[in-house]
């Protein structure tokens, strides 16, 4: 039985009306599939950090499908043919993009699945709406895998200016409280056009772009790579290794059992059969945080410990510097914890640990912003630009971190 579009507007805090421009659309919308994403947060667990950034995936989708519609609307608007076929495919495939995502979004994406990219996970939960909606979902996963002719199309869905990042730098920025990614997304899309079957923005729009670009790059290094959420994720993915270290070894933590199947095994992409996405799909924010409610009363210090260090946001300290840490400071932190709780090196290493982060703004080597001249001509927007050294942004900054306890742990 169809389900009727009675749902036409929903209310966005950032947009205002966003419409359901059709009834697969809708029907897709209700799926189960996708109410999941009301689940799960679109930044992990940096509401840790911003108290308001409890915004999740399906706010994000719903921005994201609004933003192309606005898009679809201006390039048809400057003469570019997108036909009715085109248009449901690319709302489909922004809608859809992030449906792989598993709880809390980045922090566990290859804690629960090994080796499998959410983006891969997206496709194979569209690949299973396809078959259910009858073949209708064809042309947007053709899109989706950058398989269509029309390769602009894809850069809508997929790019550097594409409405996935349009949508979640303006999105994040609204509720975190963050206002150097406040982004004019609806004035980027209006610079948009297409030339040569590529994505292109109008030369007056420079300065929109370069707002763009170090708007993304300050909201990677104040908001995304925030050294509290750093030390809060990197928690979340040693407390799942523990807890599957102790699957192998037979004991049984008390959890939901969709989670208890992905902890018991090793669930990799040949793995994924149809019945494995099923249980993907039961798989939320909900059992992780349910599982760390239990686990901190179990008997193994480490699983308990974690557990309580998330929960009560009593977490590690970090330091993070341009250079990697002296072999010998990491050792020392080590030994200190080692003998402080009487732990094994292993069981320490889940409180002493390193790693790094990287930052980069702007691609310059693949899929560039173009920005195209009145001449027609069309040049590099690093190039173009005068008032900001964007190709400086465009090199990759790493830095390294490393995590111990605080004196009182």
């Amino acid at each position: 039985m169809a389900v009727q579009n009675k749902l036409k507007i929903i209310n966005d805090p950032i947009y205002g009306f966003i419409t359901i421009p059709s009834d697969l659309l809708f029907e897709i919308l209700q799926h189960s599939y996708f109410q999941r994403l009301r689940r799960i947060t679109q930044m992990g667990l940096s509401y840790l950090v911003y108290p308001g950034a409890h915004h999740t995936r399906f706010h994000h989708a719903l921005g994201a499908m609004f933003l192309m519609q606005r898009a679809v609307q201006v390039l048809k608007f400057k003469g570019i043919a997108i036909s009715k076929a085109e248009e449901e495919a690319l709302y489909l495939a922004i809608m859809l993009h992030d449906i792989g995502h598993g709880p809390f979004s980045h922090a566990m994406e290859h804690s629960i699945v090994e080796g499998v990219s959410h983006e891969r996970i997206s496709l194979m939960f569209m690949s299973h709406l396809n078959r259910e909606f009858n073949n209708k979902l064809d042309l947007a996963m053709t899109i989706f895998k950058d398989e269509y002719p029309r390769k602009f199309l894809h850069q809508l869905v997929s790019g550097q200016l594409d409405m996935d990042r349009l949508d979640y730098l303006r999105r994040d920025s609204f509720y975190t409280g963050v206002a150097e990614g406040n982004i004019n997304s609806q004035r980027l899309i209006a610079m948009l056009n297409v030339k040569d079957d590529a994505l292109v923005v109008e030369e007056k729009g420079i300065y929109s772009v370069e707002k763009f670009i170090v708007a993304r790059r300050l909201m990677y290094w104040q908001v995304y790579l925030h050294k509290t959420s750093l030390v809060a994720e990197n928690l979340l993915m040693k407390l799942f290794q523990r807890a599957k270290q102790l699957f192998r070894e037979g004991k049984n933590l008390p959890c939901s059992p969709q989670l208890r199947y992905f902890l018991k095994g090793s669930v990799g992409v040949d793995d994924f059969s149809s019945e494995v996405l099923l249980k993907f799909s039961k798989l939320d924010d909900y059992d992780i945080i349910s599982a760390l409610k239990l686990w901190v009363d179990e008997a193994d210090f480490v699983i308990s410990r974690l557990s309580a260090m998330i929960l009560d946001r009593d977490l590690l300290k970090i330091k993070i510097k341009k250079n990697p840490f002296a072999p010998e400071k990491v050792e020392q932190k080590l030994q200190k914890v080692m003998q402080k709780h009487n732990l094994s090196e292993e069981e320490a290493s889940y409180f002493v640990f390193t790693g790094e982060i990287s930052n980069q703004a702007y691609h310059m080597d693949k899929d560039n912003i173009n920005l195209i001249r009145k001449n027609g001509k069309v040049i590099d927007v690093a190039k173009a630009s005068d008032q900001f050294n964007l190709e400086a942004l465009s090199n990759e900054v790493i830095k390294y971190y490393l995590c111990y306890p605080k004196k009182s742990h």
